[in-house]
């Protein structure tokens, strides 16, 4: 499948920002089933976008950006072609052994009643493969996807209480989980073609891979209880969502931030 992404990011403030900088974890990389066509990254400032990569890999561009600034635009279109692995991911940059991806994290750590769940599953048996599937069946029909009571704060623990959450939180339970279960599991950040033909989304997309002995590591998006698809475009990973943000930086001064996401995400030939 070729997919097309433009994203477009802008902020206004009432009190101009007399500094900016940011992180972009915007770009993908190419790995088996993943081909980057064309990407770019675009800013409307007088400011400087320096490229480079974190420690997992992802390609980061650094924005800096000097004010004062009462308006400030991020844009990143491009094409990637996909196709469809199984939910399988073969030929990506791995800088660590799977084993770093047990660590916990203060959002994806587990409270009585998550390492319950996981418990649960776990000792429905089988393999390693069919404990995940279980997993990820059990946690779609527990927590609903719901945009309201929930925020980019919310843990695991707080989202899996509620039953209720978006992709982030979905994702989020499902990694302490399977951590808990001995399975390294990361977070990753990307895109969705829809299948409903919806092409203007509010936010990109989240899922996570959990690494199993004798395949690698393989996909599961806990959202729509399914692996990953030739729909997905893989962007960034991390231990949690903090670490495949698309964006997270910071600023001085700035009052009244207003900000405003526009993303279409095409498939090709719509």
């Amino acid at each position: 499948m070729r997919v097309h992404v433009d994203y477009v990011t802008r902020y206004e403030y009432d009190t101009p920002a007399r500094l900016i900088q940011q992180v972009l974890r915007m770009t993908p990389r190419p790995y088996d089933g993943q081909h980057v066509r064309d990407w770019r990254v675009e800013i409307d400032g007088d400011g400087r976008l320096r490229a480079g990569e974190d420690a997992l890999g992802n390609v980061v561009h650094m924005l800096s950006l000097a004010g004062p600034v009462r308006r400030l635009m991020a844009r990143v279109i491009g094409e990637v072609d996909t196709s469809d692995t199984g939910g399988m991911v073969h030929g990506a940059i791995e800088r660590f052994p799977p084993a770093v991806f047990l660590r916990e994290t203060d959002l994806t750590r587990c409270d009585a009643a998550l390492h319950a769940f996981a418990a649960e599953v776990a000792a429905k048996g089988g393999s390693k493969l069919d404990q995940l599937h279980a997993l990820l069946g059990a946690l779609n029909e527990q927590v609903a996807f719901d945009t309201s009571p929930t925020t980019s704060t919310t843990t695991a623990a707080e989202a899996f209480a509620m039953k209720r959450g978006v992709c982030q939180d979905l994702s989020h339970i499902f990694i302490g989980a399977a951590r808990v279960m001995g399975m390294p599991a990361r977070y990753v950040s990307g895109h969705l073609a829809r299948s409903d033909g919806e092409i203007d989304q509010e936010a990109g997309h989240a899922w996570c891979e959990t690494y199993v002995e004798d395949l690698g590591w393989v996909g599961f998006d806990a959202a729509n209880g399914v692996c990953p698809t030739d729909a997905y475009v893989r962007v960034a990973i991390g231990l949690d969502y903090l670490g495949a943000a698309p964006v997270r930086g910071s600023r001085y001064g700035g009052g009244g931030e207003q900000l405003d996401v526009k993303l279409r995400v095409t498939p090709a030939g719509q």
